[in-house]
């Protein structure tokens, strides 16, 4: 019965990676395709790599999402940090409510409705759109990500080395900035590849608070999407593809290294109490 079930399990474990993964698998093996259809296999080239920097368009587009994904995980980070902190740290107050839902409204909010409250605001204060307004956007609905992680974060921390600090006269924000942030640092990491990466792949709200003067790498391929697929845009997912996982694979070496290190602290702090108890 195990047997079976076991079986059944891996079987549909192995459908949903192959539902989830094969397709890109494919995008990015027909990247290295000699020919211009994508859907015809005629030999192992890297042309289609070296076009994209003969792209000048490409290549605006590329810098301006990288930029925009830098500014806006690092705003989105310390906002997020500091929302964290108040929903964890600080005890009831009034509108604790009312500030959790603005937090968090943005994970289950629409993007298309997002992006249209966005843009009537832009109106409505006269601001030209472009790379700022798609900053301010895109810090808005990353920080409700960077505040769960954080706040998880923070509520699974041992507080005893903070009081520690605190009791030999260290003042709350030296504590914080000493002791808290090095302790939840692999969190924060985690909590800027994941606003860097919803950066680099959003295309909805940066579409509805974007200017003449700036288009991102994803609005540029939906742009040549639909006019058709060509080789140049499957190299173009891939170089994003390696990005996001160079990302995902630098955020799980960091947690797994503070996850050790921390073992390791806590075996140093019970060996002194483990020979103060008498035999």
């Amino acid at each position: 019965m195990r047997q079976g079930l076991s079986a059944v399990t891996m079987t549909a474990l192995a459908l949903g990676y192959a539902f989830l993964y094969v397709p890109i698998l494919l995008l990015v093996a027909y990247s290295f395709n000699e020919s211009k259809l994508v859907t015809v296999w005629a030999g192992f080239s890297l042309r289609w790599y070296g076009a994209l920097f003969e792209n000048q368009q490409l290549l605006a587009a590329a810098w301006v999402t990288l930029r925009l994904a830098v500014i806006s995980a690092t705003g989105a980070l310390v906002l997020g940090t500091l929302a964290g902190v108040v929903l964890t740290r600080i005890g009831r107050f009034a509108g604790r409510t009312l500030f959790s839902g603005l937090v968090f409204a943005p994970l289950v909010m629409p993007e298309v409705i997002t992006g249209l409250s966005l843009l009537l605001l832009f109106v409505a204060l006269d601001w030209s759109r472009g790379p700022a307004t798609m900053a301010i956007a895109h810090i808005t609905f990353a920080t409700a990500y960077v505040a769960v992680v954080v706040q998880a974060r923070l509520a699974t921390l041992d507080r005893s080395i903070e009081e520690a600090a605190m009791d030999l006269g260290a003042r709350p924000a030296k504590t914080f900035f000493v002791i808290t942030v090095p302790m939840i640092a692999p969190g924060l990491l985690a909590g800027w590849l994941l606003a860097f990466t919803l950066s680099l792949d959003d295309l909805v709200i940066a579409s509805f608070t974007t200017g003449p003067e700036a288009t991102t790498l994803p609005m540029y391929i939906y742009s040549k999407v639909r006019l058709g697929v060509t080789p140049e845009i499957n190299a173009v997912s891939s170089i994003l593809i390696g990005l996001v996982a160079i990302g995902v694979l630098i955020a799980s070496v960091a947690l797994k290294v503070s996850e050790e290190r921390r073992q390791r602290d806590a075996q140093r702090a019970a060996a002194p109490r483990a020979a103060m108890v008498p035999r």
